[in-house]
């Protein structure tokens, strides 16, 4: 394989989006046939329908789920089993070598605990980064649920957080993040690279706001976790390399 692998991030406000899993699965079957793939996906807003089904009420701190047994069990439930599932069944439908996982199959990832107020959420430490490598070598696209395991057990681990460590792991040079739009605008235009440094600026000055607010603070985790940059696009820039790329600089 001489290619890296690129990391693809997938949120799950995306997710839910009516005919975006069908897009992405077209998407990700072009690249595929010149560039490795590895997915990481979340899947928050199918968590939340859950828990207001079953009448219980998401706690937060900075933006992190506080996740108990019985939050860790329906979390599990969702981004491992039907998330998971359903967009692996798409990619395969698609003709993608597709297989789905999480961060506890082989140990792919293996977590420390967050903090004590947080309960069953953890922090990436290790990354079994053969197993990802030798899914490329065979054109396997392996689709990742953050689940991972830990001292005592299985651990909800944040998605961005999980790409940025994969990303660090398999050295690659940017991550992309799938959003509904094609970049990081700066005025009327959207910028082709912002580093990391502005972003605070942007947001401060309000040339950032709304909905952008979130997915740059979230790029910047995933430079924290390691990655080299984080492209922010959609999927049409995802075909054609476009969007924005943000850096540690």
């Amino acid at each position: 394989m001489k290619e890296v692998p690129l990391v693809i991030k997938v949120g799950g406000n995306d997710l839910a989006r009516p005919g975006f899993i069908d897009e992405l699965t077209e998407s990700v079957a072009e690249l595929n046939q010149k560039h490795p793939c590895v997915i990481v996906h979340g899947g928050g807003r199918t968590v939340d329908k859950l828990l207001d089904q079953l009448g219980i009420e998401p706690k937060y701190v900075n933006g992190q789920r506080v996740t108990d047994d019985v939050v860790l069990e329906i979390v599990e439930m969702v981004l491992s089993g039907q998330v998971n599932k359903r967009l692996t069944h798409a990619l395969t439908a698609a003709g993608v070598d597709a297989l789905g996982m999480s961060g506890v199959d082989r140990g792919l990832l293996w977590v420390e605990p967050w903090s004590a107020d947080m309960g069953w959420v953890g922090r990436v430490v290790r990354v079994r980064r053969e197993v990802l490598l030798e899914c490329c070598q065979q054109q396997v696209v392996p689709v990742i649920s953050p689940i991972s395991a830990g001292p005592d057990g299985r651990y909800n681990v944040n998605a961005d957080h999980a790409a940025g460590a994969i990303a660090a792991a398999l050295h690659t040079p940017y991550t992309v993040f799938i959003t509904n739009v094609p970049g990081v605008y700066v005025g009327e235009s959207v910028a082709a690279e912002l580093p990391s440094s502005r972003i605070d600026g942007l947001i401060e000055d309000g040339t950032l706001h709304g909905g952008m607010i979130p997915k740059v603070n979230a790029a910047l985790d995933v430079l924290k976790s390691g990655a080299q940059a984080v492209t922010i696009t959609d999927l049409a820039g995802l075909r054609s390399g476009g969007g924005t790329r943000i850096n540690g600089g």
